[in-house]
């Protein structure tokens, strides 16, 4: 159903972005860099992160960033990541193939500027074997996206 939604979304936003299924697993980010033939921090990794004050928030992020937890605390305050049955519950997606797209739940996102670098990233698309190649301009615009800076500097 997950996938599905992911579609669901594109057609409710007139956007055509082709849904790439492949038959390996890309649920991590290594996994997903090598399946695409593309370096690490191209995959744009979608973190869910609940927040002291309740809230629960998405962090888009290229793939071999970091958090940083002062910039995460200036950003949001205090905040931890979900557990595992939560992020399905909330997100409709399995750990592996969250995306911003076709949540379950409306939920804010944010995007790390340190996908700002890249003219296209990849997402998962809503499955573990599952993606789409977009621009994170065109990501925050769907999404209804802040850009954010809550990653380390690469040194």
């Amino acid at each position: 159903m997950s996938l599905q939604s992911v579609r669901e979304f594109f057609q409710q936003h007139q956007v055509d972005l082709p849904i790439i299924e492949l038959v390996v697993s890309t649920a991590t980010v290594a996994l997903a860099a090598e399946a695409h033939g593309v370096e690490p921090g191209r995959i744009a990794k979608t973190l869910s992160f609940k927040l002291n004050d309740g809230r629960v928030v998405l962090v888009v992020a290229k793939g071999d960033a970091r958090i940083d937890n002062k910039k995460f605390k200036d950003a949001f305050g205090k905040g931890k990541m979900l557990g595992v049955e939560e992020v399905v519950e909330l997100t409709g997606h399995p750990v592996g193939g969250v995306c911003p797209f076709g949540l379950a739940t409306p939920l804010p996102v944010f995007l790390d500027i340190s996908l700002q670098i890249y003219d296209e990233v990849i997402p998962a698309a809503g499955s573990v074997n599952s993606a789409v190649r977009v621009s994170p301009e065109l990501m925050r615009t769907l999404t209804h996206g802040e850009w954010v800076d809550v990653c380390q500097t690469p040194p």
